[in-house]
């Protein structure tokens, strides 16, 4: 039986959204948009017709002042009159009369701007500023005739002009917009008002309409909580209508009953489950400590093959603390083993964030390995940036080391990158997981190399045929080592270089070429350049030692350059 523990109720209450929701979620999509399309159409459809109305009115009314202007100017042409300003000024005062007699409101306004822009005569009196009145100049020079928008005293008016030649005149038939479009604005706010209780309704009618359709869903769940909460499989979900909801309340019914039949059978099972999985998180949790996750898991799966071996080709590092010893001599034993735990901890961790397994430790040394027992995209790079990580670990731990009084410690590593055998090496009574093969003593071999030429890091060339396009590296030796006759060329990496560093580690590389074509002279002239740039790096100096003894000692004719390391 499957029980529903309180936390999972209520993370399932706050992550749920009720079916009503999602029903409203669909149906109002489908009544909103007409209703809204409607009312909007509605209203600009009104506000189109009344705004025409008005417009054809001022328009009515310009045309008619139009008309009676032209009447006096033709009745003064008539009678020879035109002429005299005596009877251009009665002509001027009748029209403007006769535009009075046409304001119906006190918020029309009937203006006549002459030619030079300024007002012939006003309907009402105007307080117009320099702006108004610079402004009316410029459009009493375009004669407008028709439709127009303009602003008197600081006051918005919709206006109709008409240009009347005769007296160089524009009349504008006026009107505060604010008036203008008052009916306009009555008919939009009456309709955003019924668009809005027309919603409303359509709402409350949606929600009334979900609670009847999902009523009988509603009793079902009631009933299934029950049933869960008190563990009691005889309930049924009552079976309110015979359609598809009642169909699935009875499929439950079916349900629980073959359910309450299996019951105990399961429970059982689960016990037993419940007891093969604990003991088997014991035996990962005790040697998940000496043996990676992953080969847990696959010995698990497949327990035949904890004895085979595999050829793989992988990166191994090798790490060792600087005169330990030493520093062991000075430290009470508990101190030891406090400072060792810490120091492990931290390069454990740098090797683990870079997907490696720590294959044992040996004494103070760490053997790690990456790309087993599951290869990634690039071992080789992980194992050289998992050790430039342990290399910054160490600083912050000689950092705390230094904050107690205690020694700090200075180490080496060398990585090796090639084929080995993989597996679980020992008898059926004492097995390690670990890795074995001529590459891993190589790996070995540079570790101890990284005391000879005091640098921290140290890695083999296959290693840096894989990183040399990701991690900058510069040549450091070619050597054979104790128990090789094939030579090596090692390599020191570096997280990022300097402008500096750069420039040295290119003189060098050209100093290098020089002098392994046996040209110590020029090859000499290359790395005093790069000295000059790192004055303290042992490596250049190493170099110009050596130039400067085979310039003084040429060697033989069967000199190739290696340098043959005899010490580990």
């Amino acid at each position: 039986m499957i029980e529903l523990t309180r936390t999972s109720r209520e993370r399932y209450a706050s992550a749920s959204v009720s079916i009503r929701y999602k029903i409203l979620l669909v149906v109002l999509p489908l009544l909103v948009p007409p209703l809204v399309i409607g009312g909007v159409a509605s209203a600009l459809s009104a506000r189109s017709g009344i705004t025409a109305v008005a417009q054809e009115f001022l328009q009515f009314k310009a045309e008619e002042l139009s008309r009676y202007a032209q009447e006096q100017w033709q009745l003064l042409v008539d009678n020879d009159l035109a002429g005299q300003d005596e009877y251009l000024s009665i002509a001027a005062r009748a029209i403007e009369s006769h535009a009075r007699g046409m304001i119906r409101r006190d918020s029309e306004l009937i203006l006549a701007l002459s030619s030079d822009g300024q007002p012939a005569f006003t309907t009402s009196p105007l307080a117009l500023d320099e702006g108004e009145l610079d402004r009316l100049a410029q459009l009493a020079r375009q004669r407008p005739s028709g439709w127009h928008t303009v602003t008197l005293a600081g006051e918005p008016r919709v206006a109709q002009a008409v240009p009347f030649e005769p007296f160089g005149w524009v009349l504008f038939v006026t009107e505060q917009e604010s008036v203008f479009y008052r009916a306009v604005r009555t008919i939009t706010t009456q309709t955003a008002l019924i668009l809005a209780v027309t919603l409303i309704v359509a709402v409350v009618l949606s929600f009334l309409f979900t609670h009847s359709l999902l009523l009988p869903l509603s009793r079902m769940a009631s009933t299934m909580r029950e049933i869960i909460g008190e563990r009691d499989l005889s309930q049924r979900v009552p079976i309110l209508h015979r359609d598809e909801i009642g169909d699935l309340g009875h499929t439950f019914n079916v349900m629980t009953e073959e359910l309450g039949e299996a019951y105990e059978q399961i429970k059982q099972y689960a016990f037993q489950a419940v007891l093969a999985q604990r003991q088997e998180q014991k035996i990962r949790n005790i040697f998940q400590k000496y043996v990676p996750i992953d080969v847990i898991d696959q010995f698990f799966a497949n327990p035949e093959s904890m004895l085979v071996g595999q050829n793989r080709t992988l990166a191994v590092l090798f790490s060792d603390i600087r005169s330990f010893t030493t520093i062991a001599e000075r430290l009470p034993p508990d101190q030891i083993v406090e400072s060792l735990n810490a120091y492990f901890s931290a390069m454990v961790d740098a090797v683990i964030a870079r997907n490696g397994i720590v294959d044992k430790y040996i004494g103070d040394a760490i053997m790690a390995f990456f790309g087993a027992p599951v290869p990634h995209d690039n071992d080789a790079v992980d194992a050289v940036r998992a050790g430039m990580d342990m290399l910054a670990a160490l600083k912050t731990f000689n950092h705390s080391q230094a904050e107690k009084g205690l020694p700090t410690f200075r180490i080496g590593m060398g990585i090796n990158y090639g084929p080995v055998t993989i597996g679980n090496i020992g008898s059926e009574k004492k097995m390690d997981y670990t890795v074995v093969g001529d590459m891993v003593n190589l790996a070995s071999r540079l570790e101890g190399l990284t005391k000879h030429y005091r640098l921290p890091l140290l890695i083999s060339e296959s290693v840096y045929r894989q990183v040399e396009s990701e991690i900058p590296c510069r040549l450091v030796d070619t050597v054979t080592v104790k128990g090789k006759s094939q030579p090596n060329r090692i390599y020191a990496p570096a997280t990022a270089l300097s402008a500096g560093q750069h420039k040295a580690w290119q003189l060098q590389h050209k100093g290098l070429e020089h002098y392994y074509r046996r040209e110590f002279t020029t090859a000499t002239r290359y790395l005093l350049a790069a000295h000059r740039e790192l004055p303290d790096d042992p490596v250049i100096r190493m170099f110009l030692l050596r130039c400067k003894h085979y310039i003084d000692s040429p060697p033989g004719p069967d000199w190739t350059g290696v340098t043959a390391i005899a010490d580990k």
